[in-house]
């Protein structure tokens, strides 16, 4: 079963390295292996830690479930955010990202911590 897993999972990375081959041109290619590689470095160097971080903060409160997902929640909504608000200008397409995403991404994360508040307060009224 481990040399079919190994088996399979080899020719899925090299199906993918040949599409990827053929279907970019050479630096595009070359960009999309730069950007994971920055992916994987960002993610080991800071957001690993950070979260490493946050978890032992909050592993000491009584309602760390509820804190947890609310974290949680909201690093979902940064990440998905990121794009927008790191566009690099305006765009050719006036009607593309035409909102504030900024200020849209905070009324999220208000949200979000108010109803974590909301429900530490009804499970400790219980």
């Amino acid at each position: 079963m481990r040399t079919l897993r190994v088996s399979l999972g080899a020719a899925g990375i090299a199906l993918i390295g040949t599409g990827l081959f053929f279907l970019l041109p050479l630096p595009g290619l070359l960009g999309v292996v730069f950007w994971f590689a920055g992916a994987i470095a960002l993610h080991d160097a800071l957001i690993g830690p950070l979260v490493l971080l946050v978890g032992l903060l909050v592993a000491r409160l009584p309602d760390r479930a509820v804190v947890r997902g609310a974290l949680i929640t909201m690093g979902g909504l940064v990440l998905i955010t990121i794009p927008a608000l790191l566009r690099p200008g305006p765009s050719p397409n006036p009607t593309v990202l035409v909102q504030d995403y900024g200020r849209n991404l905070l009324i999220c994360l208000a949200a979000v911590a108010v109803v974590a508040v909301v429900l530490v307060l009804l499970r400790r009224r219980r």
